[in-house]
């Protein structure tokens, strides 16, 4: 690897071994690690409902309908990639994945801690090699349909909607490059694993036991396998652990202000808040910041540095903060189809929460004093935390009315999987590409 040399005050990502270093302004020879580790920790609920665990197949669908970006379609408990969706069912999941430059691809073990709760170690193996649906190259049969309606906007905690919202763009008159701005906004940095066959990952076919809700990570964990460094060990502390569920409340109807609170989660550096919902033709987004930013590509871990900026910049809301206004009336018909009305009708808008926990970076051996040696660590390890919950506005009231907030109910199926996701105390969750599909065709 060439030498880099930057500013004391900027970070630098090794893309190679994933290292987060700062330099000082002279130059260093700095080599990837030989062994990396990624261990990404999420816990994810749906407001106002009792926690469930996995049904056979339905953690990885609600992964992927929530912006998973693990494989779907399996009857295991957890699959890898879930920790980087929108998981509520099984409520607490671990990816751990490990790139062993020395012996690609090798199984491994992961010793972990009795307060894990998950045994005595975790086995790590290589992925399966994945059926294609569709050989490379070969351009999928979509139905494509003109752009129709608009979308609408809106930003900023308050009960009233701000002078100048909202933005629009009008899909029928707007070119893809526009619309396709617009919808983009910030998003979280990839610094996920990008695992292939030369990786060793948890959960895997041997072990899809998720964590419990009185699991925790702290303690010392030991990496063992062939070729793996003897001293490939790190201890954990209560920063790195297993966030809590958010406690998110929500009331007043579609048609007024909705207030969100919430109680302060242990370890969150920072939160966002983010809702969709369809009202006619028209896909109507909001979000906390308090810029224009549609806030949909922000739902995953995030790097501390990109927090400390995001929350100058007043894109994300501040560790204190313990509530935030849905201005009123924005999402009034949402889910009452094509023709929409005020009020009530319909399921609703989606509101999604995360709470972004620390990134914290372990390596061996440390870096030396001497900015002129080389460092060339045995092994690094990242691990990343965060907690995320849904809500649907306007339902919190109804469903306190019927009595559903202690019932338990199990999950059922919605209609179509297109315009609902699997339910949670017989309410349906608007499945997000369900509504990006009413907007722009199949």
């Amino acid at each position: 690897m060439n030498k880099i040399s930057v500013s004391s005050a900027v970070a630098v990502l090794l893309a190679t071994g994933g290292l987060v270093i700062t330099t000082s302004a002279e130059a260093q020879n700095v080599k990837p690690p030989k062994v990396q580790l990624w261990m990404d920790v999420s816990t994810g609920t749906m407001a106002g409902m009792p926690e469930m665990d996995a049904m056979p197949g339905m953690g990885a669908m609600m992964g992927g309908l929530m912006g998973g970006r693990g494989p779907g379609g399996s009857g295991n408990n957890t699959v890898y990639g879930m920790a980087r969706s929108m998981n509520i069912m099984p409520p607490r999941v671990l990816d751990i994945a490990l790139h062993n430059t020395r012996k690609p691809g090798a199984l491994a073990a992961q010793a972990i801690p009795p307060g894990m709760r998950m045994g005595d170690s975790l086995p790590l193996v290589p992925p399966k090699a994945q059926v294609r649906d569709q050989e490379p190259g070969e351009s999928p049969d979509y139905k494509y349909e003109k752009p129709k309606g608009r979308i609408l906007i809106y930003w900023g905690c308050g009960p009233q909607v701000r002078a100048g919202q909202p933005r629009v763009i009008d899909l029928a008159r707007a070119n893809p490059a526009e619309f396709g701005t617009a919808l983009a906004g910030r998003h979280a940095p990839d610094r996920g694993a990008r695992v292939g066959p030369a990786h060793a990952l948890y959960p895997n076919e041997k072990n899809q036991v998720s964590l419990s809700r009185d699991s925790s990570l702290q303690g010392e964990h030991k990496v063992v396998g062939d070729s793996i460094p003897a001293s490939m060990k790190f201890t954990l502390g209560p920063e790195q652990d297993v966030m809590p569920a958010i406690e998110l409340e929500s009331r007043g109807a579609v048609s007024d202000s909705i207030s969100t609170t919430w109680r302060p989660v242990t370890n969150a550096r920072a939160y966002f808040l983010h809702a969709m919902g369809q009202v006619g033709e028209d896909m109507v987004l909001w979000s906390s910041s308090e810029t224009g930013d549609t806030g949909m590509g922000m739902f995953d871990y995030l790097p501390n540095a990109t927090i400390d900026r995001w929350l100058k910049e007043r894109v994300l809301l501040q560790p204190d903060v313990t509530q935030c206004a849905v201005p009123k009336g924005i999402f009034a018909g949402a889910g009452a189809g094509a023709g929409g009305n005020s009020g009530n009708s319909g399921n609703g808008g989606m509101l999604r929460m995360v709470a972004y926990g620390s990134e914290s970076n372990f390596a061996h051996p440390p870096r030396p004093a001497d900015p002129k040696a080389t460092w060339e660590p045995e092994w690094a390890v990242r691990v990343r935390v965060k907690s995320h919950t849904m809500a649907m506005l306007g339902q919190e009231n109804e469903r306190a009315a019927r009595g559903e907030r202690n019932q338990g109910s199990q999950p059922q199926m919605g209609q179509t999987e297109e315009a609902e996701a699997p339910s949670q105390g017989g309410l349906p969750i608007p499945n997000p590409a369900g509504i990006l599909k009413g907007l722009f065709g199949r």
